[in-house]
């Protein structure tokens, strides 16, 4: 085995939907790139282990993808983001009492965004990544060792192989190696709340409706999807406190379509379940630095957010696009103190906000009381008839200025 390093510009640590991004889109800019992974990328929706949750890309992240040469492989299986809906069925009964839509067309020409199936992302990242000759995708290796230098830094890979780094940038997720190699710390917190993650098919269509339901333990979430073999077509992702979550993903088939149909007030009709569930726990977390030295931590290995507002992956990509800009300026000190220091004070404050904001949706969507979530529903009412209020809520979620 050589003891030489790999000379390269860039070392990504994590081949997820965020360092595969980063990967396309440091690659299509010129820089020399190695992205790693434990896990080969599960491609195939039927395959074991394929990632059945979907991303919802909001307007200010297609520009990035764009940057990656991505957007055009992506935007035909993507279904438009129109309107956002929130329905409050917090009453005596599960059903809707209060229904409200937020339309994209209030605040620009373009939907709030574009969902697609995760497996599908990784299959046309791969294929984006296998395009570009100065990036090397080791799929089933992972960073074992890190040691950094004011010059540069040494990552070790599972491989046996040693690489010498100008930027190492940790894409690791919510456990990052990379965050903790860097003496990195983080700050966490446990909701006991677990989602469920799936795909139904629906007699009635969507429209392009992107709706939340909310009466207790979390909000229930439809998010648009293309049509599957013929049918209508919605990924959910269903927050409940622990306990109920476990018992909703061991139910058979047709109590969960039962329990499903009720939770969602029926808008679509009955739901069909058309994938497994998956279960994710819930927690918020963030480091409490976003640099070290030679080291850019993004996504998850950076922030953890609940899924509420499409909000968690489009900050992974405000990451990737800042760090982008940002060694495109540096790039003869490419991973400097000067440069890294930079990206920490451009994004901490917009990471910090959207944590704060997304956590205090998340308790409010969790209440149990009935006055509480009678409270939250008037106050539903009363933002939504402020069209100023309304159109402010509408650009802060998509990260307009």
């Amino acid at each position: 085995m050589s003891i030489d390093p790999i000379q390269t510009d860039i070392l990504i640590s994590g081949g997820g939907v965020a360092g595969l991004t980063a990967a396309a889109a440091f690659g299509t800019a010129g820089f020399k790139v190695i992205c790693v992974d434990p896990m080969p990328p599960v491609t195939d929706a039927q395959a074991e282990g394929a990632d059945m949750r979907t991303t919802a890309f909001l307007q200010p992240s297609v520009k990035i993808l764009e940057a990656a040469g991505l957007w055009q492989r992506l935007v035909p299986f993507a279904a438009a983001l129109q309107i956002m809906r929130i329905i409050d069925a917090g009453g005596e009964k599960p059903e809707a009492r209060l229904t409200r839509d937020f339309d994209a067309s209030d605040i620009s020409d373009q939907p709030f965004g574009w969902n697609l199936p995760n497996w599908l992302l990784r299959r046309e990242m791969v294929a984006r990544l296998a395009e570009l000759p100065n990036v090397d995708f080791r799929a089933g290796v992972a960073t074992t060792g890190l040691v950094t230098r004011r010059a540069e830094a040494r990552v070790t890979l599972s491989d046996g192989t040693l690489v010498q780094a100008k930027l190492v940038i940790g894409a690791d997720g919510r456990d990052s190696f990379i965050r903790q190699a860097a003496g990195i710390g983080a700050k966490l917190h446990h909701y006991g709340q677990k989602a469920l993650a799936f795909a139904v098919t629906h007699p009635v269509p969507h429209e392009n409706v992107s709706t939340e339901v909310h009466r207790t333990g979390g909000p229930f979430t439809l998010v648009p999807l293309p049509d599957r073999d013929g049918a209508h077509c919605s990924a959910i992702v269903w927050m409940e406190r622990g306990a109920e979550a476990d018992r909703l993903a061991a139910l058979d088939k047709e109590a969960f379509e039962a329990a499903m149909l009720e939770r969602s007030t029926g808008i679509l009709g009955p739901l069909t379940l058309a994938t497994r569930r998956a279960v994710w726990p819930m927690r918020v977390q963030h480091a409490q630095a976003l640099n070290g030295e030679r080291v850019a931590l993004i996504a998850e290995a950076a922030h953890v957010i609940p899924p509420i507002g499409a909000q968690g992956l489009n900050m992974s990509l405000a990451d990737i696009g800042c760090l982008l800009e940002l060694s495109r300026k540096h790039a003869e000190d490419l991973g400097s103190a000067q440069m890294l220091t930079a990206y920490h004070r451009a994004r901490w404050p917009e990471v910090r906000a959207r944590i704060a904001g997304i956590d205090m949706l998340n308790r409010v969507s969790m209440i149990a009381p009935r006055p509480l979530r009678d409270l939250r529903a008037g106050a539903l009412g009363a933002i939504y008839g402020l069209k100023p209020v309304r159109q402010l809520m509408m650009r802060a979620g998509l990260g307009m200025k």
